[in-house]
């Protein structure tokens, strides 16, 4: 089996996104150098994009990842797709970080169009905060309008996947396997990374199983966990 068909893919959404990551990128220096933070927020499987973007190694250290117990898949699959339908559950989550001017929401949402990833862009939104979504133009365009808007109409920023409807991309003429959107939020999120670092020095994680990885990240948690106390303690719900 060949694999041209997702690195065409992933080719392609590096050329589609050129002048927004460019964007992005400018918007997440501003957050990362004048102090802020970044807020991660998704829903369903976009939930691994939280957790790819907060305490990794070689990803930045200044970023709260926003959830709760009932959109996570593990804490019930299909109670999670109902959840991320139901309006009201977003904007505490986001209340409760307790946002400052200056920081970064980004949201992660295949489709765009259920009331949790849209809530979080407008309840940042009214507090002044910018929304960079990283969505998938052609799935959103075929979903079903659950919040009254769609996500890639409230984010000042989109970064399009160009995931199919239905996510799955394999085998081609009749796709029923495979999933794109995950692979390609990585994608867009390492170029991000990897454009940013060439341009300042970032706070990073390093690995803890490396040499000195334990010295840096102490450094990096005593800086940052105030702001982000998940980094220390469990305070989802």
């Amino acid at each position: 089996m060949s694999v041209d068909w997702m690195l065409t893919h992933l080719e392609r959404i590096e050329r589609h996104n050129a002048d927004a990551l460019e964007r992005a990128c400018r918007l997440l220096l501003d957050t990362v150098l004048g102090g802020g933070l970044l807020y991660l927020g998704g829903s369903g499987h976009s939930l691994a994009m939280v957790l790819e973007g907060f305490f990794r190694a070689g990803g930045l250290a200044c970023v709260y990842p926003l959830s709760r117990s009932e959109i996570s898949p593990l804490n019930g699959a299909w109670p999670a797709t109902e959840a991320e339908r139901r309006s009201g559950l977003a904007a505490p989550v986001l209340e409760a970080a307790g946002p400052r001017p200056g920081d970064l929401v980004m949201i992660f949402s295949n489709s765009g169009t259920n009331p949790y990833p849209v809530e979080l862009a407008t309840t940042a939104r009214s507090r002044g905060l910018p929304v960079i979504a990283v969505v998938s133009g052609p799935s959103m365009a075929a979903a079903p309008t659950r919040a009254g808007v769609k996500l890639g109409e409230v984010a000042d920023l989109v970064l399009d996947t160009l995931t199919p409807p239905g996510d799955a991309s394999y085998p081609v003429a009749a796709p029923r396997t495979a999933a794109l959107s995950s692979l390609s939020c990585v994608y867009l999120w390492n170029l991000l990374l990897a454009r940013m670092s060439e341009r300042a020095e970032l706070p990073l994680w390093a690995s803890a199983n490396v040499p000195g990885g334990d010295e840096r990240n102490a450094e990096l948690l005593a800086r940052y966990s105030e702001r982000v106390p998940v980094l220390r303690t469990s305070v989802m719900g």
